[in-house]
C-alpha cells in the first residue's frame, strides 16, 4: 500500500522514571555503560536507551537473589505477609494502569484498549490471586504403618520454595507472561530475575517500580535487560539459579533444556504452537467466525496459541471465509495508540520480515492468497512501522510449510476437511501442541473432539479465553509444565516428607 503522509504521530513519552536495571533494590546504569535503544514498531523510532546488563551485572542480581533466599526474611516470612506485600503490587498495577498500557503499545504495537482492558486486568488479577494462595502453601499430615513392622508412623508432608527463579520472558505479552511466572514464584517465597525479552523492555522496567513502591525487600526482584546471548545465557548456566521458567520458541527452548542440564536445573518451557481452530457444519457461523478472527489476529496474531489453523467442514467451506473476510475487512487497523484500533503493527523488524516470508512460501507451496498479503501504513507514519495487513490463505493443505511452521503473525491457512476422523487426524498432524478449538452445536462430538486433541486447552465454541485459576501448557514441541492455576505452584516448590517413630 502506498504511504499516506497526514499529521505525524508523535509519540508519547515512556512513562517510566528511568531506563535503569533493578538490582537488589538499587537503580543503575549497566557496568560498562553499554545501552541500546528500543524502537516502537508504531514509526519505527527510538523511544528510550535501555541498559544492556553486563555479565558483572547478572552476577550481581544472582548475588543479591541468592542472599534474599538464603540469608534474608523473605522465604521465612508467613504466607500472611507475603500476602500483603503482593495483595499491595496488585493495587498497584491498577494505580499504574495506564501507563502500563503505554508502555506496552509503544514497545510492541498492542492495540491500548486491549493492553488496558486485558493485559493490565489480567496481571493485577494473578498477583492478587496468587497473594490470596500464599497462605495456603501449607503441607498434609499422614498416618501411615509401613512394613515390614506396620508400627505407626507420623508424616508431615511440606512445600519449600525452590530458591532463585530466572524468568525469561517474551515480548509478545511482556506484562502477562511476566506475572504468571513471577506471582507465582514470590507467592511460595522463591525470589527472581526477570530477563524481559530485549525487544520490549518498558513494561518490565514500570513493574520493577511497582515492585519498589509495593516494599518487596532488596534482592527479592531483580530485573535486568539486555541480549539473550549476554544475558539470558549467564542465568541458564550459573549454578546459584534453581530454576528457569521461559516463553518463547520452541527452538530457544530446547537450547535452555541444554545449557541448563550441567546445573540440574528445574525448568518450565511454554514453547511455541500451530493450532488448529474446527469449525463444523452444524456450528453457530456467526459466532465461529468471530472466534476465528480473533483465534488468529487478535495480538496481530502474536500469540503462540493462535488458532493459525482454521479447519472447516466442506460443506460450509466458501461460506464461513466469505463471512471471515467480510469480519476482518470491518476491523479498524492503525495507530495501536488510538483506541477504536484492535489491529496495530507487529512487534518488530525481524516478526515483519518473518511474516513477509511465509506469505511468498504460502504462495510458492501453491495456496491461494484470499486476503491481506501486503504491508500498509496509516496516516501519520510516512511509509514507517512494521504494519501489516491480515492475512488468510485458502486452498492450503496440512503439507504446506504455512500450515507446519509457527509464523508468529496475522496469516491464518484455512484447511478443509469432510469427515470428524479427518478433522483430527489434520489438528493432531504435527509437532506442536499448545490449544486447539472446536465449534459444534453438538454437544456429545465437541467432547469427542475435545478430548482427542492432543493439546493442552481445548476452547469448545469460543477462543482465547483465559482466568488466572485455569492452568495454561502445551504438549510435543509446545512445551511442558503448566502456567496459572494452583497447578503452578509445582513448578515453584520442592516437596519434602518428614517422618516421626510414633512406636
Amino acid at each position: 500500500m502506498t504511504a499516506t503522509i497526514n499529521s505525524p504521530i508523535a509519540l508519547p513519552k515512556p512513562p517510566i522514571k528511568q531506563a535503569k536495571l533493578y538490582i537488589n533494590g538499587q537503580w543503575r546504569s549497566a557496568s560498562d555503560g553499554k545501552t541500546r535503544p528500543t524502537i516502537s514498531p508504531i514509526t519505527e523510532t527510538a523511544i528510550a536507551e535501555i541498559p544492556e546488563a553486563s555479565e558483572q551485572d547478572v552476577e550481581d542480581a544472582i548475588l543479591a537473589a541468592r542472599h534474599a533466599f538464603d540469608d534474608e526474611p523473605w522465604a521465612k516470612m508467613t504466607g500472611h505477609e507475603r500476602q500483603k506485600i503482593l495483595t499491595r503490587v496488585a493495587e498497584l498495577i491498577e494505580k499504574y494502569a495506564d501507563d502500563l498500557a503505554l508502555c506496552e503499545t509503544l514497545d510492541m504495537g498492542k492495540a491500548v484498549y486491549f493492553a488496558k482492558t486485558i493485559d493490565v486486568y489480567l496481571l493485577a488479577d494473578l498477583f492478587r490471586y496468587y497473594a490470596g494462595m500464599a497462605p495456603e502453601i501449607d503441607g498434609v499430615t499422614r498416618l501411615v504403618s509401613p512394613p515390614p513392622e506396620h508400627t505407626p508412623k507420623h508424616v508431615t508432608i511440606v512445600r519449600e520454595p525452590l530458591g532463585v527463579v530466572a524468568a525469561i520472558t517474551p515480548f509478545n505479552f511482556p506484562l502477562i507472561l511476566a506475572g504468571t511466572k513471577i506471582a507465582p514464584a514470590l507467592a511460595a517465597g522463591n525470589t527472581v530475575i526477570h530477563k524481559p525479552a530485549s525487544a520490549t523492555p518498558l513494561s518490565a522496567i514500570k513493574l520493577a517500580e511497582i515492585f519498589d513502591e509495593a516494599g518487596l525487600p532488596a534482592g527479592v526482584y531483580n530485573m535486568v535487560t539486555g541480549s539473550g546471548g549476554r544475558v539470558g545465557d549467564r542465568l541458564v548456566k550459573h549454578p546459584a539459579i534453581n530454576k528457569i521458567s521461559f516463553t518463547g520458541s520452541t527452538e530457544v527452548g530446547i537450547g535452555i533444556i541444554r545449557n541448563s542440564a550441567d546445573t540440574l536445573k528445574k525448568t518450565t518451557m511454554e514453547l511455541g504452537g500451530k493450532s488448529a481452530n474446527i469449525v463444523f457444519a452444524d456450528a453457530d457461523l456467526d459466532s465461529a467466525i468471530a472466534n476465528a478472527f480473533f483465534g488468529i489476529f487478535y495480538n496481530k496474531g502474536e500469540m503462540c496459541s493462535a488458532g493459525s489453523r482454521l479447519l472447516i467442514e466442506r460443506s460450509i467451506h466458501d461460506a464461513v471465509v466469505d463471512g471471515l473476510v467480510n469480519y476482518v475487512s470491518q476491523i479498524e487497523m492503525g495507530n495501536p495508540l488510538d483506541p477504536e484500533v484492535l489491529f496495530g503493527p507487529l512487534a518488530d523488524a525481524g516478526q515483519l520480515q518473518k511474516v513477509m516470508q511465509y506469505v511468498e512460501y504460502g504462495k510458492q507451496d501453491g495456496a491461494t492468497l484470499r486476503y491481506g498479503g501486503e504491508r500498509f501504513y496509516p496516516d501519520g507514519t510516512n511509509g514507517k512501522g512494521y504494519y501489516f495487513q491480515p492475512t488468510i490463505f485458502t486452498n492450503a493443505t496440512n503439507e504446506m510449510r504455512i500450515a507446519q511452521e509457527e509464523i508468529f503473525g496475522p496469516v491464518l491457512t484455512v484447511i478443509p476437511f469432510d469427515t470428524e476422523e479427518e478433522a483430527i487426524r489434520i489438528a493432531n498432524g504435527m509437532n506442536f501442541g499448545l490449544a486447539s478449538g472446536v465449534h459444534t452445536r453438538d454437544i456429545k462430538k465437541a467432547f469427542r473432539v475435545a478430548n482427542a486433541m492432543q493439546a493442552g486447552t481445548c476452547w469448545i465454541n469460543c477462543y482465547n479465553v483465559y482466568d488466572v485459576s485455569v492452568p495454561f501448557g502445551g504438549y510435543k514441541a509446545s512445551g511442558f509444565g503448566r502456567e496459572n492455576g494452583k497447578e503452578v505452584m509445582e513448578n515453584y516448590t520442592h516437596t519434602k516428607a518428614i517422618w516421626i517413630d510414633l512406636s
